[in-house]
């Protein structure tokens, strides 16, 4: 994509259009994104209890419905920034990308905007994969957001003992979906999808009660001529094996794996803050924003990018930690 100015307006439109740069959850669709006008959130929960209502003679008195307990649940949103400059050293004397002519100022920030959007989504897709663990870390492991406990639930972990050849992965699969939908409370699911570390994969696909079932699964897929990385299904789970990494940080670690409800409607979104910046004031938030400015005596551009998000899961207890411990 090439700008062919660089108004500010321009430049977030164009970083917003750019596709996924990097991650499988974001590609997913699972987090839908919610602009906030604010730099907070309240998610409202409300604990009424589902029961079926008794039929009575015409005229008669019916039942009378029982108390909602509701309770608000409050969120911050943090800020990332991240910014760059384009020198004029960047683009003189310099020939374009994959073109006989030299550089232009245009296509230079059009790059650096690309660079920049794409450590954004990994960012925002190490985040994601936190809201799915339950609880939204930085980087270096700082908690944004403790889901679990911020909604006073405890986390169900599901041991699998894939060293064990008596196991029944079936059972350990249906502890798992039924724990997800145990917990959906009024929303709808399409299926279980588990994103599962590379040991955890190659010693359920090993397992004696499981490993006919791959064989036939991969032969299928290869005649079909599919693409195993979409999943194995197996006990109505979809297993993916998941080995993405951020600056060295493995996304899930060694031997475990984190299962989910997809095609739901509202246990899952991103909200997405406004930039602090002057024409952005209350107004509902983007996916990414571009501010740029000469620097002093017009030596280069700055460009200034926010991201300010945070991933949620609405009903923690959906999620069900994955382990193996032998």
């Amino acid at each position: 994509m090439l700008l062919n100015d660089f108004t500010n307006a321009e430049l977030t439109a164009a970083i917003n259009k750019f596709p996924v740069q990097w991650g499988m959850i974001g590609q997913m669709g699972l987090f839908p994104a919610r602009g906030v006008a604010s730099r907070s959130i309240v998610i409202e929960e409300a604990s009424g209890a589902l029961a079926v209502l008794p039929s009575h003679e015409w005229g008669g008195n019916g039942t009378v419905a029982s108390a909602i307990n509701r309770r608000t649940v409050a969120f911050a949103i943090k800020q990332t920034v991240h910014e760059d400059i384009v020198m004029p050293g960047d683009v003189q004397d310099v020939r374009g990308f994959g073109i006989e002519g030299l550089n232009t100022v245009a296509s230079e920030v059009a790059r650096r905007l690309q660079r920049m959007r794409a450590k954004h989504d990994i960012t925002l897709e190490w985040k994601r994969m936190g809201a799915l663990k339950g609880q939204v870390t930085n980087g270096d492991g700082s908690v944004i957001a403790n889901l679990f406990a911020s909604f006073g639930v405890t986390q169900v972990t599901v041991d699998f003992t894939l060293g064990t050849a008596t196991t029944s992965v079936l059972a350990k699969c249906a502890d798992v979906i039924n724990q997800i939908q145990d917990n959906l409370k009024g929303d709808t699911m399409t299926g279980v999808t588990a994103l599962v570390s590379p040991e955890f994969y190659a010693k359920l696909i090993e397992h004696p009660k499981v490993v006919d079932a791959y064989k036939y699964h991969s032969e299928a897929a290869a005649r079909l001529g599919q693409d195993m990385r979409g999943g194995f299904q197996f006990g109505g789970i979809n297993f993916v094996e998941y080995r993405a990494s951020v600056s060295g940080n493995r996304l899930i670690a060694a031997n475990e794996g984190h299962a989910f409800p997809v095609g739901t409607m509202d246990t899952f979104a991103t909200y997405f803050a406004p930039a602090d910046f002057n024409e952005t004031v209350n107004t509902v938030g983007l996916p990414f924003y571009v501010k740029q400015w000469e620097r002093e005596g017009g030596r280069g551009i700055v460009l200034h990018t926010q991201c300010n998000s945070l991933p949620l899961c609405h009903q923690p207890a959906v999620l069900v930690k994955l382990t193996t411990s032998n």
